[in-house]
């Protein structure tokens, strides 16, 4: 290896007064701080085993999108939490009907919730959506369905108003929300309604592919709240301040961070859109049109969540890797050169333990920007995973590339990054050989880097 250097809480407290500004616009009234003073810590149950939206870890922690949501909410109103440790979601609404959870975590209202629960505004709103095989048609109007079987997860609310609403459907009740797919994936079940983050991520995890989004069903989203015990007013009213503070950058990152893509190859797409297009036109003419429109929209969601970095809005691992192949063989094909440059924020688990996870997303934004803006428009910026970015030079040599991964060094040296502390990467560069694959020439780049790592980070090592 060749290598270059140039470098080397708690909430905020309550006060006396009337009303009092937590900082980020929230003011509490007097009847509220002694609430808080005198119910800290409010306990909370949660669906253990309902991921990504939250688990319950080996460790016996909360996490997960409403994990964070939850918590940003009761840090912003300076709310402190204690869980509740349950086995199973049933088990979490015997404790919450008990009284031995002050609140429900994320959960949908219903009818029978509201016998002995009272709601916040939405933390997130999360369309369902029908998964059924590929080779099953467009679903326009569940209503009209006679006979089919939806696999559900026993004791959820779409489970609840589906049984109500469409007494035509049987359902097969499920003890999860991956066996309800699968029970699709292998023909046992016609349909299932999942929200639409669950499906991306289950999708790709078990990577069944041949499943697509068939429909929507009007007026079942999710919309996921905090439960509070109805004798509990004050609680609500004073969460429902800490909802009104979550921004979409917020749940953004949470989505983000937690539907983690394991496997993809290939998209879910809906391959006979335009034959049923012009099908259901035939019939039922501008409704049709409309609702194919529609679902259009939804399968195109599903594919930007699969190829996408939603933090920072760049092409992700997966989404990348056919087209680098493909980039790599024409490379070969006409013996031009190609370098890639693998670059690893220095020091950053630091940032993300001693400021927090909300500024290392900060910090991971402004790094992308400065990659995205240091290179050329033809060259390809990627996150990799974590605070790793991977840059795909075209027609360019090894040389090049090392003065480029420099300048972008010399760039964060530079950069006034939003933590308030200097921030510095080191990189890795390998440029294609004959006879490498997309794996190999990225192994190469990934090694250069740790080189770069072990010999005092800062600094640009070359793969030889």
């Amino acid at each position: 290896m060749m290598c270059l250097s140039q470098g080397v809480g708690p909430a905020a407290g309550l006060a006396q007064a009337q009303g009092i500004s937590l900082g980020n616009g929230v003011l509490l009234t007097e009847t509220e701080q002694a609430y808080v003073a005198a119910h800290s810590p409010v306990t909370f149950c949660v669906d253990p085993d309902w991921w990504p939206f939250e688990v319950i870890d080996p460790f016996g922690a909360h996490v997960g999108i409403g994990a964070d949501l939850l918590a940003l909410t009761a840090e912003r109103v300076g709310l402190p939490l204690r869980l509740h440790l349950t086995r199973t979601w049933e088990e979490s609404l015997v404790a919450s009907k008990t009284g031995k959870c002050q609140l429900m975590s994320f959960l949908n209202r219903t009818p029978d919730r509201e016998e002995w629960l009272i709601f916040t505004e939405p933390l997130l709103i999360d369309p369902n959506v029908l998964i059924t095989r590929e080779d099953a048609p467009l679903i326009a109007d569940l209503s009209r369905l006679q006979g089919k079987t939806m696999a559900l997860p026993a004791g959820t609310a779409m489970q609840e108003r589906l049984q109500r609403d469409f007494p035509g459907l049987t359902i097969i009740q499920t003890s999860s929300e991956t066996e309800a797919m699968r029970l699709v994936n292998e023909r046992k079940a016609d349909m299932t309604l999942r929200s639409l983050i669950v499906a991306s991520h289950t999708i790709k995890k078990e990577s069944w592919f041949n499943l697509k989004i068939a429909g929507q069903v009007p007026g079942y989203d999710n919309l996921l709240r905090i439960g509070v015990l109805k004798s509990d007013v004050t609680l609500r009213n004073l969460l429902n301040k800490g909802v009104a503070t979550l921004t979409a950058q917020d749940r953004a990152r949470s989505v983000d961070r937690h539907v983690e893509i394991n496997a993809v190859t290939a998209v879910v797409t809906d391959y006979t859109v335009v034959k049923w297009l012009v099908a259901l036109m035939a019939v039922a003419g501008a409704t049709s049109l409309w609702w194919m429109r529609k679902l259009n929209v939804l399968n195109e969601k599903l594919k930007h969540l699969s190829v996408t970095d939603e933090l920072t809005g760049l092409t992700n691992r997966h989404g990348l890797h056919k087209a680098f192949q493909s980039e790599l063989e024409r490379a070969h094909r006409y013996q031009r050169p190609l370098t890639v440059i693998l670059v690893d924020i220095d020091h950053f688990k630091a940032v993300n333990d001693e400021l927090g996870h909300l500024m290392g997303d900060k910090v991971l934004v402004e790094f992308a920007r400065l990659l995205q803006s240091g290179v050329r428009q033809v060259d390809t910026v990627c996150r990799w995973g974590g605070e790793e970015f991977l840059i795909i030079c075209h027609e360019t040599p090894s040389d090049q590339a090392m003065e480029l991964a420099e300048r972008l060094l010399q760039a964060v040296r530079r950069h006034a990054f939003a933590c308030g502390r200097p921030i510095t990467a080191s990189a890795g560069v390998a440029s294609a050989v004959g006879g490498d694959s997309a794996l190999t020439i990225e192994a190469r780049a990934d090694a250069a880097l740790y080189q770069a790592k072990t010999t005092g980070r800062d600094r640009v090592c070359l793969a030889t």
